[in-house]
């Protein structure tokens, strides 16, 4: 049974908005009249979605949405309950329109005959991760068990996310204040502290020379400076949304002393947890490796990922290959090797990528303690400039008196 996206009107003239499931637009507006309500609009899910998605401000479904969508699936289908009926609770329990909404085009689908994961792949809005998985789980008979597992790798991202989005909302504000105290000094502060050298500049340590000509320039050019700032970082983020931009970013991360070790740590700890996933739920070894390269947000070691795939097919070891492209921790290299030899390599893979976790959330820890303390040390040493160009000239004054 189609679905429906409604507008209407209530008795107070208040406007309502929401999904209606029936045969046709008709039948749910006879609906809304029932309901005493005045239908404005009434269209398909469907169609609401592809006009939505073919602008650039589509709501797309958050971490925090599929963590939520895939618990409360996998608690019902659990339950014995069926999908569709499943479907259509969860789509209830969601307090998002957009989300309610794609909810509801999923089980549409799903009510016209197509499998979840033709259903989500459809919609255009799940990642390729989850679909395989979802598929996976479908021909195995075991989507239960395979929903739980996604709950609990999606609510694992999610806290992931959430732990550095919180630490590093610190550093931010400290740097932006830093930024702020010191513009606002060399702008304001300074000039008046130092006009009174105007006359003698011979005499002046190049230090307060130097700050005075700064101090000057900052007053004069700060427009053109913002101005250019804001250009700078526009064509940055347009040159590192190419292609050959991205491989160049991507590269210069790798070769970074720590956020090189960072970035192979968060790859490696993503490439394990998906091929975990995915050998455990039944998908094929190549299949999985492709959909693990297609995961990882540097595409260095996404194409070595692809190399080790296609080494893979012709009858390589995976160890092997990870360990030739050097993005792969030893370590975890080991324990792929050894899963591979005695035929346990999804038990491996997982603890494997708890392995990873945990070194990861300690680096992500240890870096982000260390930058708050760095951000002060910074914003002093700058602050100690502009003091002693200002007070050498008096210091040296008052020797001469």
């Amino acid at each position: 049974m189609p679905a429906y996206q409604f507008t209407a009107i209530d008795a107070l003239g208040k406007q309502q908005k929401g999904v209606l499931e029936g045969d046709s637009a008709r039948q749910i507006r006879q609906q809304l009249r029932e309901k005493s309500l005045i239908p404005i609009s009434v269209d398909p899910v469907e169609h609401k979605t592809k006009q939505q998605g073919s602008r650039w401000f589509q709501k797309k479904i958050t971490a925090y949405d599929l963590a939520l969508f895939t618990r409360q699936l996998s608690v019902l289908v659990a339950a014995a309950i069926p999908l569709e009926e499943a479907l259509r609770a969860v789509a209830k329990q969601s307090e998002k329109a957009h989300v309610q909404q794609l909810i509801v085009s999923v089980r549409s689908k799903v009510l016209e005959g197509h499998s979840l994961a033709n259903a989500l792949q459809q919609s255009g809005r799940f990642p390729e991760l989850y679909r395989a998985t979802i598929a996976a789980g479908e021909r195995s008979g075991h989507l239960d068990l395979i929903l739980e597992q996604l709950a609990d790798y999606t609510e694992n991202r999610f806290a992931m996310q959430k732990k550095i989005q919180g630490a590093m909302i610190y550093p931010i504000i400290l740097m932006l204040m830093s930024f702020a105290i010191v513009m606002g000094l060399m702008t304001y502060v300074v000039p008046d502290i130092v006009k009174t050298f105007d006359q003698n500049k011979d005499a002046l340590p190049w230090i307060t020379v130097a700050l005075m000509k700064a101090s000057a320039f900052i007053r004069v050019a700060w427009p053109f400076l913002i101005i250019t700032t804001v250009l700078g970082i526009v064509f940055l983020l347009r040159f590192l949304k190419s292609t050959a931009g991205h491989y160049a970013f991507d590269r210069l991360t790798l070769k970074l002393p720590l956020f090189g070790k960072l970035s192979r740590g968060i790859n490696a700890a993503r490439f394990a947890s998906t091929l975990s996933i995915l050998t455990k739920s039944g998908v094929p070894l190549v299949d999985a490796l492709r959909i693990g390269a297609a995961v990882s947000n540097n595409w260095v070691i996404r194409d070595s990922v692809d190399l080790a795939a296609e080494k893979v097919t012709e009858g390589g070891n995976l160890a092997t290959q990870l360990e030739r492209s050097g993005y792969f921790p030893p370590m975890m290299v080991q324990m792929i090797k050894s899963g591979e030899a005695s035929g346990e390599l999804d038990r491996m893979l997982e603890r494997a990528a708890a392995m990873q976790d945990r070194e990861v959330t300690t680096l992500i820890s240890t870096l982000l303690a260390l930058l708050e303390p760095l951000m002060l040390v910074l914003m002093a040493s700058i602050v100690l400039v502009i003091v002693i160009a200002v007070m050498l000239p008096i210091v040296n004054m008052n020797n001469m008196i």
